[in-house]
């Protein structure tokens, strides 16, 4: 139905997560409305981000540096590191411009079913940054199967050099209890304050 470049361009959007082929037609029809000048800035946009973008040396972080923003910040607390699967989970967290310490990204979770093992992440390389200080490991990861199991993994491994501890799960604020389902009540009820 279209020509070869541009069904080409539609089956690459299409590996974006949440984007059907429908959507994907839309995006590429647009951008051959545009004004060359800027369809040739946005191509040369993703080829800078593929040429230029690599993991940050020390947290894994993304970064067009050796070493990303986060490591470059000398006013963080280095004593705290939280522990995310991937550089979405960094951005978020810095949103919200609560947290001053440091990132380590695994570039994954462990999943036997996906045969991704922990020497597949960049768990290892988690020994080198806390083995010497007195160093909280903030587990910052998803409430799945593998999230808990790789956050088990973590804890036995750097549980008698670090202070291991996780983020809270429980009820969105603005939530209600009737479509809350059992496992984030479960962990309300054991994250529960005194008011």
């Amino acid at each position: 139905m279209y020509p070869d470049s541009i069904e080409k361009l539609i089956e690459q959007f299409m590996l974006l997560p949440g984007v059907g082929r429908k959507t994907a037609e839309r995006y590429v029809l647009h951008l051959l409305d545009l004004d060359k000048a800027v369809f040739i800035d946005t191509a040369k946009a993703l080829i800078d981000v593929n040429e230029k973008v690599r993991e940050c040396e020390v947290c894994h972080n993304i970064s067009e540096d050796s070493l990303c923003h986060v490591c470059r910040d000398k006013t963080r607390n280095a004593h705290q590191i939280c522990v995310v699967s991937s550089s979405k989970e960094v951005i978020s967290i810095e949103r919200t411009g609560q947290y001053h310490g440091l990132y380590h990204v695994l570039g994954g979770l462990i999943s036997t079913r996906k045969g991704i093992m922990p020497d597949d992440l960049n768990i290892n390389a988690l020994k080198e940054r806390i083995i010497h200080n007195n160093t909280e490991i903030i587990l910052g990861l998803n409430a799945t199967v593998e999230g808990e199991t790789t956050a088990l993994y973590i804890a036995k491994k750097y549980g008698d050099v670090a202070h291991i501890t996780r983020l809270a799960f429980g009820l969105p604020i603005g939530g209600q209890l009737d479509y809350a389902d059992d496992l984030t009540l479960l962990k309300a009820f054991e994250g529960r304050k005194k008011m």
